[in-house]
């Protein structure tokens, strides 16, 4: 039996939003969200530009290329992001988070690439893992011992980020882990995870829902919750066919 990656995503413009500025990608081998910033026409052409970049990585890899694909795909992004400012300067300052699944062909290794605060959770064995760390100026003083994880969520400068693609050398985190059957993997803007609390999410994955229906469920969440980002959700299930 071999492990893949069966994936579904959803992406709703929120309460407050006048549009959407996050896209998403939702394949058999690559799972990925950004979420763009900088003004409407900006964000949503930055987060565009991401996912077209990334998106042609949906396809077989080898378990040794998997990061360099990343790497590659998060490369050109910087490059269409620059030319794009470059082209308008008006579009100075804008970027876009950048949170991307990769599975190798054989079901045995995936990488995770990750730049800004969207995130990735695992939920394996009924505990949920943040996987990746926010680039947020709230979560350098969380790491730094000045503040609660709790007091973060609601500090004043908690949408601050640190980094995102904005056409800029960065430094994305890259990490490869071993797939099990039954891992659920959340990736979402932080939409979802600034109003939606960890516990609720455990709860909601542990219903084992199926994917369109847990990515409803998590959406109306943060709808119920007011709604006041746009909200992108992709649920990625490792299985055994």
């Amino acid at each position: 039996m071999t492990l893949k990656l069966r994936s579904v995503g959803a992406s709703d413009r929120g309460l407050i939003r006048s549009g959407n500025q996050d896209a998403q990608h939702a394949g058999p081998w690559l799972v990925a969200v950004a979420d763009g910033m900088g003004g409407m026409a900006a964000g949503d052409l930055a987060s565009r530009i991401a996912i077209d970049a990334i998106a042609p990585l949906d396809v077989e890899t080898p378990e040794d290329a998997l990061v360099a694909a990343l790497q590659g795909a998060i490369e050109q992004a910087t490059v269409g992001i620059r030319r794009a400012v470059e082209e308008d300067p008006e579009r100075q300052g804008m970027g876009t988070t950048l949170t991307a699944l990769l599975f190798a062909r054989t079901g045995s290794c995936l990488a995770l690439a990750h730049v800004g605060d969207s995130r990735a959770y695992l939920f394996r064995d009924g505990v949920l893992k943040q996987v990746t760390r926010d680039d947020t100026f709230v979560q350098m003083l969380v790491d730094q011992g000045l503040i609660t994880p709790d007091q973060a969520s609601s500090h004043p400068r908690r949408a601050v980020v640190t980094q995102a693609l904005q056409g800029d050398q960065v430094s994305p985190a890259y990490a490869t882990m071993v797939p099990r059957p039954g891992d659920r993997w959340l990736l979402c803007s932080d939409g979802l995870s600034n109003v939606v609390r960890a516990d609720t999410l455990t709860e909601v994955l542990g219903e084992r829902l199926e994917r369109d229906a847990c990515a409803a469920r998590l959406i109306d969440l943060a709808l119920r919750a007011g709604g006041p980002d746009n909200i992108t959700v992709v649920i990625a299930d490792v299985v055994e066919e």
